[in-house]
C-alpha cells in the first residue's frame, strides 16, 4: 500500500523548516515549534489535521502580531514550494479572517508556491460578494497559479474541502469567473474550470449543458475543456444531449463479440485480464464514434454493499464493419483511496453510455500462510 501523504510531515521535515524560519527571524524557537507540532495526538492526525497542527504551532512561536508573522512567512515563501507547504495558506485561514485585505494579498502570494484553494473558502463563506469580486479580479492575473485559484477555490464540491452549499444551490456567482477563464492559455487553469463545471453539473446539469452548447465550437482548447467538464454527464448520467454534443451518438447496433475476464477467480492483491471486442455493422461508408468503458461494481464492505467505478478502454471513430478490440489489466491491489473486499465484482462493458455486456470475477481474501 502506498505511503500515506501525511507521513511527509515528519520530525526531519519540521526541523528543517523551523531552521529556515529562524534564518529569516532569529527569535524563532525552532525546537519549540517542532515540539508543539509533534505533541500528543500527532500520530492519529490525518493529513489536513497535521497541516492545521503545523499552522497553529507556527502561530504559537511566530510574533503575536499577525501582519508581522505574515511578513516572515512571505520572506521565505519562495523557498517553500510544493504540496507540503499547504500550511502557509492554512496559517492565513487560521488567523487572518479579520484581516481581509492583508490576508487576500498573502493568499495570492502563497498560491504561487503551493495552493490556497482550501484557504479561500472561509473567506467566501464570510463575505461571498466581496470574495467573489476579488476572485474575479484574480481571473485576470498574469500568474497562472492565481488565475487557477480564482476557479479552483470556488468549486462547489472541491475534494478534501468543505462544500460551498450556497453555490451548490445557486452557482451563478461562479459563472463570470469560468467565462473569463474558459479559453485561458494555461491548461492548468482550464483543467480547473472543467472540474468546477463538473461539480456544478451534479446539481445543475441543464445549466452546464446550456453553457457547453453556447461555448462549444469557438476554440479547440475550450472544446477539450468542455469535454472534460461534461464527463459526469457522459459517464455517470449517459446524458444524450452531452453525448451528442461530442459526437457520441447512441450505438445500439454495436455487437459485442468478446467480453471476458481471466482468471474468473482472484485474490486480493492480484490482477485479472479483461478482453473486449466490439463490432459495428453499419453500411460501408458510414462511421460512428465509439467510447468503450469498463464499469466495475466493487463491494464497499464485507457486508456486500457496492459502488461503481468507470475505467476508459478506448474511444475512436469506427467505420461500418470495423472492430475495436483490446485488453485491460484490472488490479485488485489495495490503494490509499480504495480497499478491496472479497465477493463477486461485476464488470460491465459500456458503449456510448449503454451497458452492452457483463461478466464477473470472484475476489477471495488472501490466505494466511501456515506456520
Amino acid at each position: 500500500m502506498a505511503e500515506p501523504l501525511k507521513n511527509m510531515y515528519d520530525e526531519a521535515f519540521l526541523s528543517a523548516f523551523g531552521t529556515r524560519v529562524a534564518r529569516a527571524w532569529a527569535p524563532f524557537d525552532a525546537e519549540r515549534f517542532v515540539r508543539l507540532a509533534l505533541a500528543d495526538g500527532w500520530e492519529a492526525l490525518a493529513l489536513k489535521g497535521r497541516i492545521r497542527r503545523i499552522s497553529l504551532s507556527l502561530g504559537a512561536v511566530l510574533p503575536g502580531d499577525y501582519e508581522r508573522a505574515l511578513d516572515i512567512l512571505e520572506e521565505i515563501a519562495g523557498e517553500c514550494r510544493g504540496f507540503p507547504y499547504l500550511f502557509f495558506p492554512d496559517f492565513v485561514e487560521s488567523y487572518g479572517l479579520s484581516h481581509w485585505g492583508r490576508s487576500v494579498r498573502a493568499l495570492a502570494l502563497f498560491t504561487r508556491s503551493s495552493s490556497a484553494e482550501f484557504a479561500v473558502r472561509p473567506f467566501i463563506k464570510q463575505d461571498p460578494a466581496r470574495m467573489m469580486a476579488q476572485m474575479l479580479a484574480w481571473s485576470a492575473d498574469p500568474d497562472e497559479h492565481v488565475r487557477r485559484l480564482a476557479s479552483e477555490g470556488c468549486r462547489p464540491r472541491l475534494p478534501w474541502a468543505d462544500a460551498l452549499p450556497a453555490f451548490k444551490r445557486d452557482p451563478s456567482p461562479i459563472l463570470p469567473i469560468l467565462d473569463a477563464l474558459k479559453a485561458d492559455p494555461s491548461e492548468y487553469v482550464r483543467r480547473s474550470v472543467a472540474n468546477n463545471l463538473n461539480d456544478i453539473s451534479k446539481d445543475h446539469p441543464a445549466l452546464v449543458m446550456e453553457l457547453a452548447t453556447r461555448w462549444h465550437g469557438a476554440n479547440p482548447q475550450t472544446d477539450a475543456l468542455l469535454r472534460h467538464a461534461c464527463r459526469g454527464l457522459i459517464r455517470g448520467r449517459a446524458d444524450e444531449d452531452a453525448m451528442r454534443l461530442f459526437g457520441l451518438l447512441p450505438a445500439p447496433e454495436a455487437v459485442v463479440s468478446a467480453w471476458t475476464v481471466t482468471p474468473g477467480t482472484a485474490a486480493i492483491g492480484d490482477a485479472v485480464l479483461v478482453a473486449y471486442e466490439v463490432q459495428l455493422p453499419l453500411p460501408a461508408g458510414e462511421a460512428r464514434k465509439l467510447r468503450l468503458e469498463m464499469a466495475v461494481t466493487y463491494p464497499r464492505s464485507a457486508e456486500g454493499s457496492g459502488y461503481r467505478k468507470l475505467f476508459r478502454l478506448a474511444e475512436r471513430v469506427l467505420e461500418g464493419g470495423g472492430t475495436i478490440a483490446g485488453t485491460r489489466k484490472l488490479s485488485f491491489k489495495d490503494l490509499s483511496t480504495r480497499r478491496h473486499y472479497p465477493g463477486t465484482h461485476t464488470l460491465a462493458l459500456v458503449v456510448n453510455g449503454k451497458e452492452t455486456a457483463t461478466t464477473g470475477v470472484v475476489l477471495e481474501a488472501v490466505k494466511e500462510e501456515a506456520d
